[in-house]
């Protein structure tokens, strides 16, 4: 179990948590395939196998409470994430379910690996369809070695590709009648405001969703957890670990928009006409000039800070595609609270309303409302 505070790096900047596409499938399978018939039933299977297995691991939080040997300081973060669920329902106006009731030690480090991946020349990622949950830009895997297995796959047919942890994953409110998605090890030790925006964040995935629109969905769910964070701070009279979260959301800031700033020439230059060999040779210029502005910050406001060394290290199409995925239409999302009167059960009610929209409707309707400074990068190729 997680006893300390560990820094989630990069993969909490990136991806946090996000849909688990291993879950959703395992979730999808046991409602839809037994009645209309499913592709991919291997993988299918297989995620029915890891999504049970891990529900099954997954006891009420009271009953941890209760156990004589639990340890205090898993004792003191379950009693924490209580009060976090609690606000959830309270002043977020979230879900009131048995989501984040349970806890599961799942005796190791990730809930899922995901696979993400996207052509040598382009920043547009590889999709996977499901039913039920319509279609993800990445694929789930509850063991590392099939997620290695799958990226190589991949890898030979020539794609950029990443392969990354995931700390927690939601399944859309899909698995309540299994006991709703629990708290886990992988992510009950972080520290306080980085733990209440996850629960946000999952909790979110169960408000809205709109099959296919991986961009939306994450993006509302990113901004549902930053607007909920300075919430449950404020409720808290005051910033939690004021002076730590403040270098921690502006690292993090710095990072996306040392990224964006790659994203954005990378795009440039894939809709290009230049031939595919000028365009990889350029291509190895922008990532090599991000490793080279990211060593400087790192050398100089960082303060040696190595949380993004491994994305940075391995950043190809795949992952900064990825990044996009999270984080391009926050800004829009933002926006669209304050319209709302800052009141969440109306901002949910219009996100629902533009969830139900066509694809194309719903992105204009997003893009009007985002900043010019997001817009730019709310019109590249991932979208």
């Amino acid at each position: 179990m997680a006893t300390g505070l560990p820094r989630p790096g990069w993969r909490r900047a990136l991806l946090m948590a996000g849909l688990g596409a291993a879950g959703l499938a395992g979730v999808a399978m046991l409602t839809v395939c037994l009645t209309s018939g499913c592709s991919s039933v291997g993988y299918l299977v297989g995620s029915v196998t890891g999504h049970l297995a891990l529900l099954n691991s997954a006891r009420p939080v009271d009953e941890w409470l209760a156990r004589a040997d639990t340890p205090d300081t898993l004792r003191t973060r379950l009693v924490l994430s209580q009060r976090m669920r609690d606000f959830a329902v309270s002043e977020l106006a979230l879900p009131d379910n048995r989501s984040y009731r349970s806890y599961a030690d799942l005796k190791r480090p990730a809930a899922v690996w995901n696979v993400a991946a996207a052509p040598e020349l382009s920043l547009s990622l590889r999709t996977w369809c499901y039913p039920v949950v319509g279609c993800v830009s990445y694929r789930g895997f509850y063991d590392p070695r099939e997620a290695q297995a799958a990226a190589d796959e991949l890898r030979a047919q020539g794609l950029d590709v990443t392969v990354y942890p995931v700390s927690a994953y939601s399944t859309l409110g899909k698995a309540e009648w299994l006991g709703g998605d629990p708290l886990l090890n992988t992510f009950i030790g972080w520290s306080e405001l980085e733990l209440a925006r996850l629960i946000f964040h999952e909790l979110a995935h169960q408000v809205a969703y709109a099959p296919g629109d991986s961009m939306f969905n994450e993006s509302f769910a990113t901004a549902v957890e930053q607007l909920g964070g300075a919430r449950w701070q404020a409720a808290q009279g005051g910033a939690a670990e004021p002076a730590a979260m403040r270098a921690i959301d502006r690292r993090r800031n710095e990072f996306r928009a040392l990224t964006l700033q790659a994203r954005q020439a990378l795009d440039a230059l894939y809709r290009s006409r230049l031939a595919p060999e000028a365009q990889r040779a350029r291509k190895a210029q922008i990532l090599a000039d991000l490793r080279a502005e990211h060593a400087a910050l790192k050398a100089g406001a960082w303060q040696g800070y190595a949380g993004y060394d491994a994305f940075i290290a391995h950043a190809n199409n795949a992952s900064l595609g990825m990044q996009a995925t999270y984080h391009d239409w926050v800004p829009a999302f933002t926006r669209l609270f304050a319209q709302q009167g800052e009141d969440f059960p109306r901002f949910y009610a219009e996100v629902q309303r533009l969830a139900g929209l066509p694809r194309g409707e719903r992105e204009a309707t997003l893009r009007a409302l985002a900043p010019p400074a997001s817009s730019a990068d709310g019109t590249s190729s991932t979208h």
